[in-house]
């Protein structure tokens, strides 16, 4: 069942100007991905500082480098799709290490690129999972804002996706989902049992391992941390609603510019 539709019309006609101008959107946009590669290098440089003997450590701190010669790229890149390639590129690099950042499990748990539709292993199976969660949570918060989650400023225009809770959910792919899966994996909280192949080659989890995912998964978004814009306390599962609302702010001229959710 669907509601009526609510929300500020001003602020959606708003929306829908600025996504169909490119160079719009792409001011946005670049705040999406610099959010996005800014976690990521805080991911790979804390992996650094608290477990130096079982990680390579050169190979961190070169991607790391590289991801942060990303974000000063994307400052200046004129074009969408310029911006889409290199949010590309620092992906494929960013996912290079993620292996060595899964410390437990190593036999059951490895991971040797993203593969998604189906997923193929057990990790990608729970990125896959998280994700999706997480992107219906950054829809739910941009409906409630009044934003329209179908049109977005990144992701291309396309029937049935939501494209603004994609671009949305960028900058907390790596710092909510991608640690939470680690976290899954290295406190042992799931193992190979949770799991099962499909004839097609598909894993996905079984149902005790989905009890699991979800308990844990709304456990982590009752976690309290301090938002590092707004300087207040929140839970890890206010933070969709609390960028979709800042996001919103900006589009009615509230804010001079979106602040991305930079982790710290």
């Amino acid at each position: 069942m669907t509601g009526g539709t609510t929300g500020n019309v001003t602020l959606r006609k708003k929306q829908y100007r600025l996504s169909d101008t490119e160079a719009e959107s792409l001011e946005i946009a670049r705040h999406f991905i610099i959010g996005k590669l800014y976690n990521q290098r805080w991911m790979l440089e804390r992996m650094t500082r608290e477990n130096p003997m079982r990680i390579d450590v050169e190979r961190f701190k070169q991607i790391s480098g590289e991801l942060k010669k990303y974000i000063e790229d994307i400052r200046q890149v004129g074009d969408l799709e310029t911006l889409r390639g290199i949010e590309g590129q620092a992906a494929n690099r960013y996912f290079l290490l993620f292996d060595q950042m899964i410390l437990q499990q190593k036999s059951d748990f490895g991971f040797y690129g993203r593969n998604r539709r189906p997923p193929l292993d057990n990790v990608n199976a729970m990125l896959s999972l998280a994700y999706t969660l997480l992107a219906q949570e950054c829809a739910a918060a941009l409906e409630t804002v009044g934003l329209d989650p179908y049109v977005g400023f990144m992701h291309q225009d396309r029937p049935g996706r939501a494209s603004l809770a994609l671009d949305l959910m960028e900058e907390l792919r790596g710092i909510y989902a991608d640690r939470f899966v680690l976290t899954l994996i290295n406190k042992k909280m799931v193992t190979e049992k949770h799991f099962v192949k499909k004839e097609s080659g598909a894993v996905i989890l079984t149902d005790d391992g989905r009890r699991i995912f979800f308990q844990k998964w709304q456990e982590k978004k009752q976690e309290q941390i301090q938002h590092p814009f707004l300087g207040e306390k929140i839970n890890w599962g206010l933070v969709p609603y609390a960028q979709a609302l800042l996001l919103s702010r900006f589009l009615r001229d509230d804010l001079d510019g979106y602040p991305p959710f930079l982790w710290k």
